[in-house]
């Protein structure tokens, strides 16, 4: 493993990871810096504890998608190849190649599921990078296989039928990617997602006024849940007690501390009986 890291100023200054507490930005720039040279680490709650995070701070690093998970444990730095580039004669593949066979390559570097792909993403090339000097200060560029053995590159039959999430996303790629997580959560939870629970998904998120579907997905997947709930015209149930202290603040005109009322409430109940 090497002992120096990079990062790249796309990812660490936009608005996406600068809004996130100093803990969680701490925690993921630890996480990188003990990630192996494909961007994997084994123990990820080990270092959060170790480095004072909270199990929070981790949530938050997988809702926002900045790291990807495996029902193994293992995590992977979504964005580890924009962060970082190694010389070939340094570079040691990865020994979690079952976990690295379910991600893909995007164009711009950056890691993603292949759960929906129709061939093996790594078949053919491996985790191999082609690796060649720059003239310039040492630095060097890493390049993906180009042509038709491109990372992640697949053929897509045409006539395949749309996708309820995309179809529901449109050109959000938000709403697209937490889609996705909530599905990659459920799969996690053993409970996998069948083409009319997405549409079933869907339909629910359609009923919700727009400004909560993003915050009912990332809660969803943030606590686990196997639904989306809408809790924006919903107000918590008032106890027997509050209710008769409201009451009786109206009707004596001042206010009512919870001595008066538990008395109130006694007296009620012993005329009752």
């Amino acid at each position: 493993m090497a002992e120096r890291r990079m990062f790249t100023m796309k990812i660490v200054d936009s608005d996406a990871f600068l809004d996130m507490p100093a803990s969680a930005q701490a925690l993921y720039f630890h996480l990188n810096m003990r990630a192996d040279d494909d961007g994997f680490v084994n123990n990820p709650k080990r270092i959060q504890r170790y480095v004072g995070a909270s199990e929070d701070d981790l949530k938050l690093l997988i809702v926002k998608r900045f790291i990807l998970t495996f029902e193994s444990g293992v995590i992977v730095i979504k964005h580890w190849r924009m962060h970082n580039a190694l010389r070939k004669d340094r570079y040691n593949p990865t020994q979690y190649q079952e976990e690295m066979a379910l991600l893909s390559l995007k164009e711009n570097g950056a890691y993603t599921e292949a759960e929906n792909l129709l061939e093996a993403p790594w078949e053919g090339v491996g985790n191999q990078m082609a690796t060649t000097w720059q003239p310039n200060g040492n630095q060097m560029a890493t390049q993906d296989r180009l042509g038709k053995d491109r990372i992640g590159k697949v053929s897509i039959d045409k006539g395949e039928k749309a996708d309820a999430f995309s179809t529901f996303a449109q050109d959000d790629e938000e709403m697209l990617t937490l889609l996705k997580e909530f599905e990659a959560m459920r799969k996690r939870q053993k409970k996998p997602m069948t083409d009319r629970a997405k549409q079933m998904l869907v339909d629910k998120l359609k009923s919700f006024p727009e400004e909560r579907r993003k915050p009912a997905l990332e809660e969803s997947i943030y606590n686990c849940w196997s639904s989306v709930y809408d809790h924006s015209d919903k107000e918590p149930k008032k106890t027997a007690k509050q209710k008769a202290q409201e009451e009786t603040q109206k009707e004596w005109g001042r206010p009512v501390d919870a001595s008066e009322t538990d008395r109130l409430l006694r007296l009620t109940k012993e005329m009752q009986g």
